[in-house]
């Protein structure tokens, strides 16, 4: 199908964008790398009458180390994330989970902030900014401000960002000394959004789990911290009981959606083996 009529505009700066934003309201979309909204209009899921490009926003693009934090500019591509050297020395699970993430078209062309905004059940980056604490920074007409990752993704394709907001920048604290994180999914074939996707973080001092992290995506209708499972493997020794005790639970108190890639049974014991791997990687530092 085609897309339903729309007028195009091409934002140079941020301003701009949020003007535009503002003065066309819910008849307004934001187009960076294109791969989530593109679909939804060609099918005529969505039909703003206004498209508004802000992939050529230079403020809108990079990667650099501020005061011990990672910022990542919101139009940067999953290519720029996953190829970043500084990514890879400070925090290697992101740009891991960029790899993994569709397929080189995709990953040229798609960008981080874009896939965060879109908030997909079964996008990567969420399930990983959640196990890194990570901050989206939205500016809309009064300014900008944080969003913690937790309080990001709200609900089934929404985010916390209101109607008139850019998402800007996300920015990720570097891991602390004795700090790992691993990201393991189980990839649809096709399309290679996960069906489940787990993302660890845990800190290991003096042989025993400090702190745990752990996001989940492809469950439920939005990405979730797996508080249970974190609350179990905090204060072991990381052994192998303790990472299975704490895998049993990473899907406590998800509302799993059953759909024609399997049902909530299988789902969970998906979840269950993938958060296993994953916890297994991230106290073993590899």
């Amino acid at each position: 199908m085609y897309p339903a009529p729309f007028e195009y505009h091409r934002a140079s700066s941020v301003n701009e964008a949020i003007a535009l934003l503002s003065r066309y309201g819910d008849d307004a979309k934001l187009l960076a790398g294109g791969h989530s909204l593109i679909p939804l209009l060609k099918l005529r899921f969505a039909q703003p009458g206004h498209l508004i490009d802000v992939r050529h926003i230079h403020a809108l693009h990079g990667i650099s180390e501020q005061d011990g934090r990672v910022l990542i500019g919101a139009a940067t591509t999953h290519w720029m994330v996953e190829s970043s050297h500084l990514l890879r020395e400070r925090i290697p699970v992101l740009a891991e989970a960029a790899g993994l993430i569709g397929d080189p078209q995709v990953r040229n062309m798609g960008t981080i902030g874009g896939s965060l905004a879109h908030a997909d059940p079964s996008a990567d980056y969420p399930a990983v900014m959640l196990a890194l604490d990570a901050e989206m920074i939205a500016t809309g007409p009064k300014g900008s401000r944080t969003i913690a990752a937790s309080d990001f993704f709200v609900g089934m394709l929404t985010s916390a960002l209101t109607a008139n907001e850019v998402l800007t920048a996300v920015r990720i604290p570097v891991p602390a000394a004795g700090t790992h994180c691993a990201y393991e999914k189980y990839p649809h074939p096709a399309s290679r959004y996960a069906l489940v996707g787990v993302a660890a973080t845990v800190m290991m001092r003096g042989g025993t789990v400090q702190r745990a992290r752990i996001g989940v995506t492809g469950l439920g209708a939005h990405a979730t911290r797996a508080t249970a499972a974190e609350q179990a493997l905090t204060g072991s020794k990381g052994d192998a009981a303790a990472i299975h005790a704490a895998a049993a639970r990473v899907s406590d108190g998800i509302d799993v959606r059953a759909d024609l890639q399997g049902g909530e049974d299988y789902k969970r014991a998906l979840a269950t083996a993938y958060a296993r791997r994953a916890l297994e990687r991230a106290v073993q530092g590899r």
